[in-house]
């Protein structure tokens, strides 16, 4: 049966640094052939939005309003139409597009700070295992007082209660 319990063991905290790094290493490969196909998907959407069209409906149209004949124009002018013929969906679409949404500059801001301040701490992280140092904390005794273990360790504290 599979669940959690069948797997925990095989969890990174039992794996050794080498197969770690393993892991890792091939998740950024994959990580990169995956941004690589999105953008080859990215450049020839665009290449084919950009690509001259004449089209005895869209051309005349568009040119009239001093726009080239590209299919990403027609496109636009479709979406407009469905607008205005009450396609809330299309006008929506068109809203967040042209930057008319409901979402201000500031909430864009914030996004932004916070995936700077993420990057960020993940660098500082990763060159941190890099160079082999750990965050360790002095032990102040506090986990041993807990435990009724360091009495001794705070006896010769005053408390003024």
């Amino acid at each position: 049966m599979a669940n959690y319990e069948n797997i925990k063991d095989k969890g990174f905290d039992k794996r050794t640094t080498s197969e770690l790094r393993e892991i890792a290493s091939r998740g950024g490969k994959a990580s990169g052939e995956a941004r690589r196909r999105k953008a080859d998907f990215r450049k020839t959407l665009n290449l084919l939005l950009t690509a001259k069209i004449d089209s005895p409906e869209w051309t005349p149209m568009l040119e009239a309003l001093g726009l080239d004949s590209t299919l990403e124009s027609a496109v636009n002018a479709a979406m407009i139409r469905e607008a205005l013929a009450g396609n809330v969906k299309a006008y929506e679409a068109i809203a967040r597009y042209s930057g008319q949404s409901d979402r201000t500059e500031a909430d864009h801001e914030e996004q932004r700070a916070r995936v700077d301040k993420e990057q960020a701490q993940t660098e500082a992280i990763k060159k941190k295992s890099e160079l082999g140092e750990t965050d360790e904390i002095e032990d102040d005794g506090f986990m041993d007082a807990l435990k009724g273990n360091a009495s001794e360790d705070w006896a010769d504290e005053e408390t003024d209660i």
